[in-house]
């Protein structure tokens, strides 16, 4: 495994991190909470000390699943949560999604972060993972309700307070993250960004690299498709949301799979699965800190882990890249 800092703070990071959305058993289809624990711990021994998660995910289960899989582990551990998304009754802020919570009843997701709705989600987090400070504090998505200097200076205090070692923000363009960075630094931006889904090349990843920001990019699996395992006719959960992303149209899911078989054999090449390739190489391109990988069962965690054994060429990767760019996503 390799670790790299995030940006000028003093938090490192793997450059392979877990993501703890699917875990959480919301928006993913039924999460076995076995499996979910097995994965976390395995993903620890083998080398993978970073893991992402979110208030949201499972509207606080994801939390209190890392909770009880690092327990007595804690300090190998590097947690970044995000807040900004609050499902519990709070009626300020713009509606995000109409939802269902775990047990099926009706919610409403709204993205709000005053400097008080930061404070007390910061509190909740702090109670669900069983932990006196988040590593990495995020804000999930731009609130317009509430100034983004307003916003991190509530972060700016939680870090003052030691109740957390660094800022980031989710989702936010160059913009909003140069009023953040004004007011206290930024760690890290969390874009996504996949082999086909690199809009985040032309604006939120330049002006991070200019202003030493860390990038954590999320779905660089392109949530399941670029592992080959998704072909045309694939049939989703009902509470599973790639049901109504483009990317999981027959045609997209079609291309994908054509991407697929042309880059197939370079991982093969490598003696590496077609996921691992996809996390290599986000991993390998220009101002990426880490790649952002979710993990339902431990045979999933063991084969994130193993990703960055191996090098790919310069040739390699201009290749890829080549396939990529002839790659037509219908939107």
């Amino acid at each position: 495994m390799e670790y790299r800092k995030l940006g000028d703070s003093d938090v490192t990071v793997s450059a392979v991190t877990f993501g703890a959305w699917a875990i959480g058993g919301w928006m993913w289809g039924e999460q076995n909470h076995d499996d979910a624990i097995a994965a976390i711990r395995t993903s620890l021994d083998a080398g993978i000390t970073t893991i992402d998660t979110a208030a949201i995910y499972g509207f606080g289960h994801s939390e209190e699943l890392i909770a009880q899989a690092i327990a007595g582990r804690g300090d190998e551990v590097v947690i970044m949560t995000k807040f900004g998304l609050r499902w519990d009754g709070e009626e300020k802020g713009e509606v995000r999604w109409h939802s269902h919570d775990l047990q099926g009843r009706p919610v409403a997701i709204r993205k709000y972060a005053s400097p008080e709705s930061v404070i007390l989600e910061c509190e909740r987090s702090l109670s669900r993972l069983g932990r006196d400070y988040i590593d990495v504090f995020q804000i999930h998505w731009p609130d317009d309700s509430t100034p983004v200097e307003e916003t991190f200076g509530a972060l700016d205090k939680l870090m003052r307070q030691g109740k957390i070692r660094a800022a980031g923000a989710s989702n936010f363009p160059p913009k909003l993250m140069a009023r953040a960075q004004a007011v206290v630094p930024l760690a890290c931006s969390q874009p996504p960004f996949s082999m086909v889904l690199r809009e985040a090349n032309n604006d939120v990843i330049p002006w991070c690299i200019n202003n030493s920001v860390g990038v954590v990019a999320y779905s660089p699996l392109q949530r399941g498709l670029l592992t080959g395992k998704i072909k045309p006719g694939h049939e989703f959960a009902q509470d599973d949301h790639r049901r109504e992303n483009f990317l999981f149209t027959p045609v997209n899911i079609e291309r994908i799979n054509a991407l697929l078989d042309k880059i197939r054999p370079i991982a093969e090449a490598h003696s590496a699965t077609l996921a691992q390739l996809a996390i290599n190489w986000t991993t390998r391109q220009p101002g990426i800190t880490a790649a952002l990988v979710g993990a339902r069962n431990t045979t999933q965690a063991s084969e994130n882990a193993k990703a960055l054994d191996f090098t790919l060429s310069d040739e390699e990767i201009k290749l890829i890249n080549k396939h990529l760019d002839e790659l037509t996503i219908e939107k």
